[in-house]
């Protein structure tokens, strides 16, 4: 039982990563354009993220924890080195300033577990093929729902006194910039939701996870599992919710700096286009249960919203370095899991 409890909280300590992780992704445009203060701004997003659980629906959990790996060969062991392949590559990229994909990192982490343990038939595709589908689609919707947005923006200020416009969207970003945290909380606080529900639903004994899964479970919900549903108990919701939100708290400014700054220079409307475009995004993603990443779509509408003033203010090497980030994403995080499962297994085990 200590072990899955402890993964239960490496589980835990991943989200709050995710948090840390990605909160330049919620934050990087309201204080690079000076509408909050960091420690305002953190603040602010990281309510969104934990509110998110009253407005979403747990579909991308249900997508993580049966479509990316056969759930029957789900053990404790797959578990830890999923996790420790998405931890490790999380705070490499950290390190490097990089915005790369915490969720992504968590699906490489669980396909590379998933091959050494039972080679491709551990593979549920056609979730993978959707998830790898939305690497392409989330940063180019990102991109020209903000320029649309822009468009229409622009337009409709453009007779307007400049200081004007630029006090009206100062305020216009607390709006955006909330739904956009939202959107974050409601699609990526469910990636871990859906770990710890396939920890607590998966092939396990009940000697090792039965009283765990008893007091995490509401008897409802234990007569739901009983009949082969995948659900995700609300108590899970919780805390997946509150990590995700402390670890926004705690920010991650080195990539705060790159998506705010080093991408392209953004004003208070140019902020409200790409928070808009990107919430939009996450909603439509959390609706139809995908798991997408909030870093690939903040940076195609901040790419979408400097491209569309003129090509020039955007700085395309930064840009190229990020989007080779994403590429390497799943297969760096499946290698790392693979190593870790291979250790657990024939050295520990």
């Amino acid at each position: 039982m200590a072990w899955i409890l402890f993964l239960i909280i490496l589980a835990l300590f991943f989200d709050y990563l995710n948090g840390f992780h990605d909160a330049a992704n919620s934050v990087a445009t309201v204080v690079s354009t000076r509408v909050l203060s960091p420690k305002v701004a953190v603040a602010w997003a990281a309510f969104f993220n934990f509110v998110a659980f009253l407005i979403f629906h747990t579909g991308v959990a249900k997508t993580i924890g049966s479509g990316i790996v056969d759930i029957h060969l789900v053990d404790a062991n797959l578990v830890f080195a999923a996790l420790v392949g998405a931890c490790g590559w999380n705070l490499i990229t950290w390190w490097w300033g990089l915005p790369s994909s915490s969720s992504h990192a968590l699906i490489g982490g669980l396909i590379g577990a998933g091959l050494v343990k039972g080679g491709f038939s551990a593979l549920v595709m056609g979730g993978i093929l959707k998830t790898v589908l939305f690497i392409f689609l989330s940063p180019l919707l990102g991109l020209l729902l903000s320029m649309l947005i822009g468009v229409l923006v622009f337009n409709l200020c453009r007779s307007f006194n400049p200081y004007k416009v630029d006090h009206f969207f100062r305020k216009g970003q607390l709006v955006s910039a909330a739904a956009y945290s939202l959107g974050h909380g409601g699609n990526d606080a469910q990636k871990t939701m859906g770990i710890i529900s396939m920890l607590l639903l998966g092939g396990l004994t009940g000697s090792e996870v039965g009283p765990i899964r008893d007091f995490l479970l509401t008897h409802h919900e234990m007569e739901l599992a009983a009949q082969g549903q995948f659900i995700v108990p609300l108590s899970v919701v919780l805390l997946c919710q509150g990590a995700i939100a402390m670890g926004t708290l705690s920010g991650g400014w080195k990539i705060v700096k790159t998506m705010g700054q080093k991408i392209t220079r953004l004003r208070p409307v140019d902020g409200f286009c790409a928070e808009s475009a990107s919430s939009i995004s996450l909603f439509i993603a959390s609706v139809l249960g995908v798991p997408v990443s909030t870093t690939h779509t903040i940076t195609g509408a901040i790419v979408g919203i400097g491209s569309l003033r003129r090509l020039s203010c955007v700085r395309w090497s930064v840009a190229n370095r990020i989007v080779w980030a994403w590429f390497i994403t799943i297969p760096a995080a499946g290698l790392i899991s693979a190593a870790g499962y291979i250790l657990k297994v024939f050295l520990f085990d």
